[in-house]
């Protein structure tokens, strides 16, 4: 590995996620894609895993050095000029995140961080250097949280669940897929991959899933091209199975994206019946198309409502025609922080409360698509009750035709209670289940309709 290939990658790719508010991923892709024919797959892999890292520590790191600096130097971090605090911090990141020497950091940082061995030889004992007296303070510095962030799940969770929360989101997100069942059976995936020397075990959650242990690019297997699965999250699979979509029913994505979840959601039907895929953005559904051609999907049917008049005329022939559907409504993406670590840094406070009115909003807009005795599933994947339990309550409290359907009803028994499922809905936690943190709810529709979808 050449140290200083790697150390212009993560210097490159941090300053614009830092600095000009790049999206992590696309930011990586960009120089990776530039640099494609200079790295090695490994230093790729390397620049990668420590842009990621160093995203997900940042808070601790930032705190940990500051006092570092201070000790070691006299001065503070930012009196430093900025390529070289960058610096620093990637260095840094190898001795708190990666566990290396302060040697083979001052290696990887190159001669501008060589004046501040001192420093990172404290950081190889940070036992010694003090953090914030204030709890709240100490959690945010420890756990690597935005202050408001870490108040926010000290208050919904205690400190001691705030913090395994913030530790499990410090983790690298596992590699999970899902089975496809239009194509084959879980088995049979698995003993597939292993013919092409990839080990998958299955999930213990969801039915479909499975988990692949070793670093590879699961969208280059022959199994992947054959559409014999999806890269999905456990607790987004978790998601599509509590829809219980039926063949012959007709199905409902209201937020479909790029169809993740649709795509399930045809596999669970068997290709029978009608699934309608919505989104706002007709050019998001677009992939669906290709995905839906890979894994050989075919009962579907695109429909781009935007919001306003124009998309409600577009909805207005499915109100009160459909058995299920679904609201994965858009959110904060906060159960999700250990995939897109640079979120937690851009998302502010006052930006997590628009959400709630859009959602509710959303599910309002929606749930007139659901016939006499069919079911409406709200979904999120965040760890928030605003977002969360706030608007199913409060959806429930003004639709009396709708009733809370327990979760063991579309679980079973003993997979709502492997969950920890409530009464009204179930909150996927990464320190408790090890998926991503997804909430989801269900409701069953109860009496007639009047011509226009509405309750009588």
């Amino acid at each position: 590995m050449r140290p200083e290939l790697v150390r212009a990658v993560v210097v490159e790719v941090y300053e614009q996620v830092r600095r000009e508010g790049a999206l992590a991923d696309r930011a990586l892709e960009r120089v990776l894609r530039r640099e494609r024919k200079s790295l090695h797959s490994v230093e790729r892999r390397q620049s990668a895993d420590v842009v990621y890292g160093l995203l997900r520590l940042q808070g601790r790191i930032d705190w940990l050095l500051s006092r570092a600096v201070e000790q070691a130097e006299k001065r503070t971090l930012d009196r430093l000029a900025t390529p070289t605090q960058h610096l620093l911090r990637f260095a840094a990141y190898l001795v708190l995140g990666e566990g290396r020497t302060p040697a083979e950091a001052l290696t990887f940082g190159g001669a501008e961080v060589r004046p501040h061995a001192q420093a990172l030889e404290l950081l190889a004992h940070p036992e010694g250097l003090p953090w914030p007296e204030d709890p709240l303070d100490r959690l945010a510095a420890q756990t690597s949280l935005p202050r408001w962030l870490a108040a926010l799940w000290m208050n919904e969770l205690g400190e001691d669940g705030a913090r395994k929360l913030a530790e499990a989101l410090n983790e690298r997100a596992p590699l999970t897929i899902r089975a496809n069942l239009l194509k084959g059976t879980r088995d049979e995936l698995v003993a597939k991959l292993a013919a092409e020397g990839i080990a998958a075990t299955p999930t213990k959650l969801s039915p479909w899933g499975a988990s692949i242990e070793s670093r590879t690019n699961a969208r280059a297997l022959a199994a992947f091209k054959q559409g014999l699965f999806e890269v999905q999250d456990e607790g987004s699979q978790l998601i599509a199975l509590a829809c219980a979509a039926r063949p012959g029913q007709t199905v409902v994505d209201a937020c479909a994206g790029a169809g993740g979840k649709a795509l399930a959601l045809a596999a669970e039907m068997h290709n029978k019946g009608k699934l309608l895929a919505c989104d706002r953005d007709g050019r998001r559904l677009e992939e669906l198309k290709l995905r839906a051609r890979r894994a050989g999907a075919h009962n579907f049917k695109l429909l781009a409502a935007p919001e306003g008049k124009e998309g409600d005329a577009r909805l207005l022939p499915e109100l009160g025609k459909h058995d299920v559907v679904l609201v994965d409504a858009p959110c904060s993406g906060l159960g999700a922080l250990r995939r897109n670590p640079d979120a937690r840094w851009r998302l502010t406070a006052a930006e997590v409360a628009t959400f709630p009115p859009r959602q509710a909003e959303i599910l309002e807009r929606y749930s007139a698509l659901v016939k006499p005795g069919g079911r409406l599933v709200y979904a999120t994947c965040s760890v928030n009750r605003a977002e969360n339990e706030a608007i199913a309550d409060g959806f429930a409290a003004a639709h009396p035709e709708f009733s809370f359907e327990a979760p063991e009803s579309y679980l079973g028994a003993e997979l709502a209670r492997a969950l920890g499922a409530g009464p009204r809905g179930v909150q996927l936690l990464p320190h408790v289940h090890g998926t991503d943190g997804f909430y989801f709810a269900s409701f069953v529709r109860a009496g007639d309709l009047s011509p226009t979808g509405r309750q009588a």
